[in-house]
């Protein structure tokens, strides 16, 4: 159970009805699933990054943060386009 506190989480996926958070905690990460009515309509997709309250075990409050959320997804796709691209070949040599 993840302890009550304020934490950053990414919606990593969904399942069902579902929105399934990655939380960071100090030492530990944490999986939080929840009603995906009870975020934010505009942090409803995967990759969101959002500032979650949690007591008792559950979602209190979420903040979505629009922001890092874009540089979530624009680094993760700057990792992909350096992966993608391939390196020179032994044949390349002149």
């Amino acid at each position: 159970m993840i302890p009550d506190g304020t934490y950053t989480a990414v919606l990593d996926r969904f399942e069902d009805d579902l929105a399934v958070l990655e939380v960071a905690g100090e030492d530990e990460r944490y999986e939080l699933a929840v009603d995906q009515h009870d975020l934010p309509q505009p942090a409803q997709h995967a990759d969101a990054v959002l500032e979650i309250e949690v007591a008792d075990g559950a979602l209190v409050d979420a903040d979505y943060k629009p922001a890092e959320s874009e540089q979530r997804i624009d680094d993760a796709q700057d990792r992909f386009d350096r992966l993608s691209k391939r390196p020179p070949s032994d044949d390349d040599d002149p």
